[in-house]
């Protein structure tokens, strides 16, 4: 057990600082003795941490254009057609909007959904991120966002690394940078968020009293380790999971993974940063560098990460809105997508870009285009899933599905099935002690698996 020297400073239950450091450090609620080597060494008993699916969630706020991005509607009259073409993909018979001529190219590596329909209407990411309607399971707190789930059913990959991290900006119109809440299973499982409140435990924001008591800490690690390689010499190797334990206490897997100082510059120019930002006013800014971000968390163990790009609410000038947000959406996505093939994770790695609802059918006259829960788009890669292809149609207007409809929760269904997680059988208990599905609709998309 692990304990660091210094002021004897009481808390209101009588535990010292000195004691609470010995607690967090490796007993971890010393209850029972047990300590983070004994967890590390059940938790690979068990097989729960030998797995390593993940799911990159990117939420277009405000409500995407479905018939200026995957669903072109050559046929329609001008004032719903609009001024976009289509164009070829990779995958003979597939088209879709000329803003993405670089997914279009690795078409083959993506499913383009036309037909996403039971949209509540809602201006907020409530349903991308938990298959819900807002307002469900509300005497019990609520669902659970994917990743909350996932961090209850899965735990973490890597202790030092939370299972479930929320990358998105905060907007002024707050529900558009919504990363999930935990719902009924609490606080605990609760999405990290980089830019909010638990970010500041991980920067160096000290007096310098403060910081020569962290200098006296990393001085006792420093110790402490090479007191382990000398135990490591003398009995032929520490135990693992106690050399583990180690680690974690001194990881700074979660930080460099979100430093982008760290990475190839060819990486970073590839994604692009998506500046200027355009048309953000009470939305989210088109990070182009959170996806690269989110590749990087996945790699270092986060299982769900969730993120907010750009602000397609576009009542107004629709075409310039996605002539920009569309071409710096196709940059980042499609260099996603190779970035995580080339590096083997792609079968492993669902990543899925859609928003809230769709837009109107009929041009308005600012050249916008308006709510329109009726039916929207979706585009997934990865996961394993069987891709090129795309998945239902709308009518020739582009007003509803005119051919296999595919619910908002079969979209959900199908990213935890890609998790390893069967939303058939699988349930979680609410604070009353009863089991609640993941999920009302429980059947993932047929036709990718």
């Amino acid at each position: 057990m692990l304990t660091f020297h210094g002021p004897r400073q009481k808390y209101c239950d009588g535990v010292s600082r000195r004691s609470f450091l010995k607690i967090g450090g490796f007993a971890l609620g010393a209850v029972g003795g047990v300590t983070l080597s004994d967890i590390l060494q059940a938790q690979a008993a068990s097989g729960s941490r030998s797995s390593h699916k993940a799911v990159i969630n990117i939420f277009l706020g405000g409500g995407p254009p479905h018939q200026d991005m995957w669903d072109i509607k050559t046929e329609a009259p001008v004032e719903i057609r609009g001024e976009f073409k289509p164009i070829s993909t990779k995958v003979a018979g597939i088209q879709i909007g000329e803003c993405f001529p670089r997914i279009a190219a690795a078409m083959d590596k993506f499913v383009a959904i036309r037909s996403v329909v039971g949209c509540a209407g809602g201006h907020d990411a409530y349903q991308c991120v938990t298959g819900w309607r807002r307002g469900a399971l509300a005497s019990l707190g609520g669902p659970p966002a994917i990743g909350s789930a996932v961090a209850r059913l899965k735990g973490a990959i890597d202790p030092a690394v939370p299972a479930t991290v929320g990358l998105a900006e905060p907007t002024r119109h707050a529900p558009w940078s919504e990363s999930g809440q935990p719902g009924f299973l609490g606080d605990a499982y609760r999405p990290f968020k980089p830019n909010g409140q638990m970010m500041s435990d991980l920067k160096l924001n000290m007096t310098p009293e403060r910081l020569q008591d962290r200098k006296g800490l990393l001085t006792e690690l420093s110790r402490i380790r090479r007191w382990g390689e000398q135990q490591a010499k003398q009995t032929g190797g520490l135990n693992a999971f106690t050399a583990e334990a180690f680690d974690v206490l001194t990881s700074s897997r979660l930080v460099d993974a979100l430093d982008l100082t760290k990475e190839d510059p060819k990486t970073l120019a590839r994604y692009g940063d998506g500046k200027p930002y355009q048309y953000q006013y009470d939305g989210a800014p088109t990070c182009n560098d959170h996806l690269l971000i989110a590749r990087r968390l996945v790699e270092v163990g986060v299982r769900s990460v969730t993120l907010s790009f750009g602000r397609w609410d576009s009542h107004g000038a629709n075409f310039d809105l996605v002539r920009d947000h569309g071409g710096k959406l196709d940059q980042c996505v499609s260099a996603l997508v190779e970035d995580l093939d080339e590096r083997g994770m792609l079968d492993d790695v669902t990543v899925v870009v859609w928003g809230e609802f769709g837009r109107t059918p009929k041009i308005n006259p600012k050249a916008g285009r308006d709510h329109w829960p009726q039916v929207s788009c979706a585009l997934l890669a990865g996961g394993g899933m069987r891709t090129g292809q795309v998945i239902g149609s709308t009518n020739r207007l582009g007003e509803h599905a005119e051919s296999r409809p595919v619910h908002m929760e079969e979209i959900v269904a199908t990213i935890y099935r890609n998790l390893g997680i069967d939303t058939m059988s699988t349930t979680l208990v609410d604070p009353t002690g009863r089991p609640q599905f993941l999920l009302e609709r429980r059947e993932a998309i047929r036709e990718l698996i």
